[in-house]
């Protein structure tokens, strides 16, 4: 008999709590000492999932109820830790806190209700001794659903601050399995949308991880979390398969708007199986490093070859490019050297004008304008991109408003939106979505086969667009 997949969560009462250097030090600990190890984040964070990939050598993946849905997240969990002994899971934000207004949806405890799995919190230690064992038996307490297995214990001031802590939780029935020194916190650095992805400080960023690992074997019973990961039961849930998923199409969602264009159209209609697998090139580098792991699969599972390209360094689309897809990233942060590499910029803004297939999310919308901060891009879209003082973050309901390579007029699905740049105009002619929330707005630009907008989307919850986009590029 099969053991169940033993799995955690790494969860905390707020955020700045310690759950990145918990929850990466861990992976990297066990992947260390020679255990497969899988790592996901709950929600759409982009960053955090390439420093659980360093530290496992694993893809980074997300688990989000908003973007997916509640049916896929075990699905999903199941598909990218096929394999492994171990599996990880950050949370966001505080561990109820989920989509604004939306109740317990896409919080970390709801995520790990849907998982099964139990739930280690890290607390945040600095500045409290005996309140601690209230605050923990509040989280515990709160939903009985929820199991709090463990406490690892963060910023701890010195031996005296520990043995404190630990006296006030003997009584809570909740198991000390850590304490971290304040003293040895590793700076992880940031900037205005968090920290500094991987791909931009690849050397640093592998000390740190590593100095996150040992940090965390010095601190943490290993042992112990790796009983209480094994506790978890039987997760029940089939592996998500991105082929599979294409044949199925997505789950059913809302009957489109009457005020938001007309009914679907049926799409193309060509034979399940491409008589040529056409070439995808999908941007990557340090410049655009947001992209979600079942994204690319889902490229392959629908006949595409996907070959990823460097903007920063390549001088050319990779041979016989029949689509292109640009995902998120910092284009501000590299404007002069996006620009600077003239022969791309021509080479793509060529592929839109032949009317090839082109996805762009967020940074792939700034790299097809104008200029950015001034910087000649692509030129792709009439439009001026620019740095902004106001971050805009969070969840959307959208509405494809014009029919594109991506989605048919009248599709729905949840995105989100996580930027602290403007384009102006934010919307084309041919608008690529209709907004919910906060607010009733189009934005984006449909024009040939280009689809450029802000908002990021999970094609897990929509695979008929990968399945759309891939068989533009053949046809």
């Amino acid at each position: 008999m099969v053991a169940p997949l033993a799995r955690l969560v790494i969860a905390a009462p707020s955020s700045g709590s310690g759950k990145t250097t918990v929850a990466t030090g861990l992976m990297a600990a066990f992947a260390a000492a020679g255990l497969a190890v899988s790592p996901h984040k709950v929600g759409p964070d982009y960053i955090d999932p390439g420093y659980h990939a360093l530290a496992t050598g694993r893809p980074g993946r997300n688990l989000d109820a908003y973007l997916c849905g509640t049916e896929l997240i075990a699905p999903l969990f199941a598909h990218g830790a096929a394999g492994c002994d171990l599996a990880v899971v950050e949370g966001v934000m505080g561990m109820y806190d989920g989509a604004s207004g939306q109740g317990e949806l896409a919080s970390t405890a709801q995520v790990a209700k849907l998982l099964r799995a139990p739930v280690v919190l890290v607390v945040d230690a600095s500045s409290q001794s005996r309140s601690v064992a209230a605050l923990v038996h509040g989280f515990a307490s709160w939903d009985p659903e929820v199991r709090i297995g463990g406490v690892i214990l963060n910023k701890v001031g010195s031996a005296r601050h520990e043995e404190l802590l630990r006296e006030a939780l003997d009584a809570s029935g909740v198991p000390v399995l850590g304490a971290l020194r304040r003293a040895r916190q590793v700076r992880t650095p940031s900037r205005h949308l968090g920290l500094v992805p991987v791909a931009e400080r690849r050397a640093e960023a592998v000390e740190a991880v590593a100095a996150l690992a040992e940090q965390v074997r010095e601190g943490c019973d290993l042992d112990a979390v790796l009983a209480l990961a094994r506790s978890a039961p039987e997760l029940g849930a089939a592996a998500w398969e991105p082929g599979v998923a294409l044949a199925e199409g997505s789950f059913p969602h809302p009957a489109p708007s009457r005020h938001w264009g007309s009914a679907p159209d049926p799409g193309p209609q060509t034979p399940d199986r491409l008589e040529r697998r056409p070439v995808v090139a999908v941007a990557s580098g340090a410049a655009f490093t947001f992209s979600y792991a079942e994204h690319s699969e889902l490229l392959a599972a629908a006949g595409a070859d996907v070959v990823p390209f460097d903007p920063l360094r390549d001088e050319a689309l990779p041979d016989g490019t029949r689509g292109l897809v640009i995902g998120g990233g910092f284009p501000e942060v590299y404007a002069p050297e996006l620009s600077g590499n003239e022969p791309l910029r021509k080479a793509v803004a060529e592929l839109a004008l032949s009317g090839a297939p082109v996805a762009a999310e967020c940074a792939g919308l700034l790299y097809l304008s104008r200029s950015l901060d001034g910087q000649p891009m692509c030129g792709v879209l009439d439009a001026e991109a620019r740095m902004s003082e106001r971050l805009t973050l969070g969840y959307r309901e959208a509405v494809a408003v014009s029919m594109s390579s991506l989605a048919a007029v009248g599709t729905r699905l949840r995105g989100h939106e996580f930027h602290r740049t403007v384009i102006e105009p934010g919307a084309g002619a041919a608008p690529a979505w209709g907004m919910h929330l906060p607010e009733r707005r189009v934005e984006g630009f449909v024009q040939q086969g280009v689809h450029a907008s802000y908002l990021h989307t999970h094609w897990a919850a929509e695979p008929g667009m990968a399945k759309r986009f891939v068989e533009r590029c053949a046809g």
